[in-house]
């Protein structure tokens, strides 16, 4: 029986984030060394506008601190992962709690990834939309008839997300909903994983050249490859891969099931991944259903 840690990535964030898990012993320490580290107060956004803390720069260490405090609690009273991934960002959460970078280091770089993404492309220019109950074989068909559009997310089963020039996404969207097929925009600031973000890997590049990957704890699955991977240079170079490339989650699921994972957890805010894996019938449970159901044995009520 093998457990996956699983890792959420942009999306999960939503303002009132500090507060709920600041309830969280650990919670204060992070959450100094966050604002310490990025020289501004991640906590007062995290708990604020709803529109400042979803920009790119500050929703992708504000999951990052978030998943990361999740872990912390998790590992204090769950046994430890024998796999763990991260959708997107949350590859990057799964990279620090593996130890192949410390937690500063992994926030400076979430921080980092944020910017250069946000300034690929003029906001307004690059959107993205997701796909339900479309076989993807279909959608790829269609994909290649639109100018500067690309599959930026095999999701599930269900559910695929397709990324690029905003003018092609809402012609996407309308075709496919005058087909009687469901296809929503999403509210996002850019063409996430396509090649219009090569920039933003070209400075992320830069910025992991100098910094040491050591070996992981546990072996990740990456996006880009959805294979397992323990090499710290090989680490590198997938997880700059998947900036401007596009995230096998379902693959990446697949792959873990194949090497025997019959259990994941979800660690992080909100439960995206774990709706998306209950609706394939899989094992899954939400970080904070373990602890609470803990708590409840050991007769701890939490408070802050």
């Amino acid at each position: 029986m093998k457990l996956a840690y699983i890792f959420p990535g942009q999306g999960s964030q939503y303002s009132g984030m500090a507060s709920d898990f600041s309830k969280y012993e650990s919670w204060y320490n992070y959450a100094k060394v966050a604002n310490d580290v990025l020289g501004f107060d991640l906590i007062e956004i995290m708990d604020g506008d709803e529109e400042v803390l979803k920009l790119t720069e500050n929703a992708q260490p504000a999951i990052y601190l978030a998943s990361y405090v999740a872990f912390t609690e998790l590992k204090k009273c769950f046994r430890e992962p024998d796999f763990v991934a991260g959708h997107s960002l949350g590859e990057y959460t799964a990279l620090a709690v593996a130890g192949v970078y410390d937690f500063e280091t992994g926030l400076y770089l979430v921080r980092k990834r944020g910017e250069y993404i946000s300034q690929a492309m003029k906001p307004g220019e690059g959107s993205m939309a997701a796909v339900i109950g479309v076989a993807i074989e279909e959608i790829e068909e269609l994909v290649r008839k639109y100018d500067g559009l690309y599959i930026a997310n095999y999701n599930s089963e269900e559910q695929t997300v397709v990324s690029g020039k905003t003018e092609s996404i809402k012609s996407f969207v309308k075709h496919l909903t005058e087909n009687g097929k469901r296809a929503i925009e999403l509210k996002v600031s850019g063409p996430f994983h396509t090649p219009f973000l090569e920039s933003a890997r070209e400075k992320m590049a830069a910025e992991v050249e100098h910094i040491k990957f050591r070996h992981p704890k546990y072996p990740i699955v990456m996006n880009s490859v959805a294979q397992e991977i323990t090499d710290p240079e090989q680490i590198k170079h997938y997880v700059l891969e998947q900036i401007s490339g596009p995230v096998y989650w379902k693959q990446s699921i697949d792959r873990m099931i194949t090497l025997g994972v019959n259990e994941f957890v979800e660690v992080g805010p909100k439960n995206v991944l774990t709706s998306m894996l209950k609706k394939a019938k899989l094992n899954v449970k939400h970080f904070s259903t373990l602890i609470e159901t803990k708590n409840l044995a050991e007769g701890v009520t939490s408070g802050r």
